[in-house]
């Protein structure tokens, strides 16, 4: 009898494809409110995935259905800092009726995965549990500690999630001082040169709730102190709001690289001249353009309870992102705009952050991606969201956008963020892990 013949060991690039389709069949849509089926079905898969390779990841809840996943891989060198390495496992909803796929069925078509959550953010948690695999199964350590954590509710600001792990688990994060997860990495074409931007900053979070108070009565008498006048003055100010330039460090260090590969000006003063610098980015405009200045959006309007009846209150809320050094000028423009008789109150209220475009971990990526790709151009960039960093900041980690992507210059990237039929390409999952391979094992 013949010996079998030899079997090729499975490797990231092999099996990331599957990965991701199966985490984007896995519904975990994050309605905010505690309504949606959770993270639970996606945490145990994850576990699976892990525990088959050898590793011991624990799973932890922070409510009925709301999982983490936290695994510590040990490092060449146990004596350095630890890095973490995080995805988020719940997505945003989505409008079956509104997309051409199903939005949880994780299809391909045309070279591209299709669904919820395909870049926000279960291909890089599929990228993560790839390379992760293929270095258990090959029995490589990374350079340093690793604490590998896929966390519940990023989509909600955190409180199942990265916030209740820092809050409550802290103990897991020991010795950690740097971070990596979304949303950086990802290429973009300037001036006919590929860029990556590489996240080293992003904006704080304030969902802010207006109250207006003012007399009840009936709707057919003259009543000159209505709430829903009062608050809907107050918004319209607020949406019309032009909110002035605000240049921060990284924001000056990105559009400095794409003067130089554009051979545009740059005049932090000339705001015609920044948004041509702003619009050479293409579908990245989208993140870079929310960054230059404060923001400030009304989202919701509630009032009243029947057509014939005035309310005695009325309210609004507001998504504002402010820059990072200008929580306290947002929030005073926002106090002024509304006026003294509309009230301001947090519902939500995170922090913003920008950390250096230098150091060991961030040669470490740039080295990473010159490896594929030695003519592109690493820029740092400021994202208009948020991130999980944020939680992990209040540890005194510093926190890294990369969630490695080399994109053709056709898809509008950005779009697929929260968007209609969300899509990634699979040669850039399989560009991402070759790249975080090289990360982890250099870093």
């Amino acid at each position: 009898m013949s010996a079998p013949a030899h079997q090729p060991a499975v490797t990231a690039e092999d099996e990331v494809v599957r990965l991701c389709q199966d985490l984007l069949r896995i519904d975990t849509s994050n309605f905010g409110d505690g309504s949606g089926p959770g993270e639970r079905a996606a945490a145990e898969y994850v576990m699976a995935a892990l525990e088959e390779v050898g590793l011991s990841p624990e799973l932890f809840e922070s409510a009925p259905g709301r999982a983490n996943v936290v695994v510590r891989l040990p490092g060449q060198d146990p004596t350095r800092d630890a890095l973490v390495l995080h995805g988020h496992l719940d997505v945003v909803p989505a409008a079956a009726a509104d997309w051409s796929v199903d939005p949880f069925g994780g299809e391909e078509r045309d070279g591209l995965l299709w669904g919820r959550g395909a870049v926000d953010m279960k291909d890089m948690d599929a990228m993560i549990l790839a390379v992760v695999r293929q270095m258990a199964r090959e029995g490589r350590r990374p350079a340093r500690d690793v604490v590998v954590a896929f966390f519940a509710d990023e989509e909600a600001g955190g409180a199942y999630g990265a916030r209740w792990a820092v809050d409550h688990r802290p103990e897991l994060f020991e010795g950690a001082t740097e971070a990596i997860s979304e949303v950086g990495g990802f290429s973009v074409d300037v001036g006919g040169r590929r860029a990556y931007l590489l996240q080293t900053a992003e904006k704080g979070i304030g969902w802010l709730r207006l109250v207006a108070e003012g007399r009840a009565g009936h709707g057919s008498q003259v009543n000159t102190d209505n709430a829903v006048t009062e608050l809907a003055a107050a918004v319209a100010r607020i949406g019309e709001h032009r909110w002035p330039l605000q240049m921060t460090p990284t924001v000056r260090a990105l559009l400095d690289g794409v003067a130089d590969l554009t051979g545009l000006p740059f005049d932090p003063e000339d705001e015609e001249g920044v948004d041509r610098l702003v619009e050479a980015l293409g579908p990245a405009a989208r993140f870079v353009g929310a960054t230059i200045r404060n923001t400030a959006n009304p989202t919701q309007l509630t009032a009243g309870y029947k057509a014939n009846v005035i309310p005695g209150a009325a309210e609004a809320v507001v998504d504002t992102r402010f820059l990072p050094g200008y929580e306290e000028d947002a929030l005073a423009t926002l106090k002024r705009l509304a006026g003294d008789r509309v009230s301001i109150e947090d519902v939500h209220r995170d922090v913003a952050l920008e950390v250096p475009f230098t150091g060991d971990l961030v040669d470490a990526m740039v080295a990473a991606l010159h490896a594929e790709e030695p003519d592109a151009v690493v820029l740092p960039y400021t994202l208009s969201g948020g991130t999980d960093n944020k939680s992990l900041s209040r540890l005194g980690i510093t926190g890294y956008g990369f969630a490695p992507l080399r994109l053709p210059a056709s898809l509008d990237f950005s779009a697929m963020f929260h968007g209609v039929d969300e899509r990634v390409p699979v040669d850039s999952l399989r560009f991402g892990v070759r790249v975080l391979d090289r990360l982890l094992a250099s870093c």
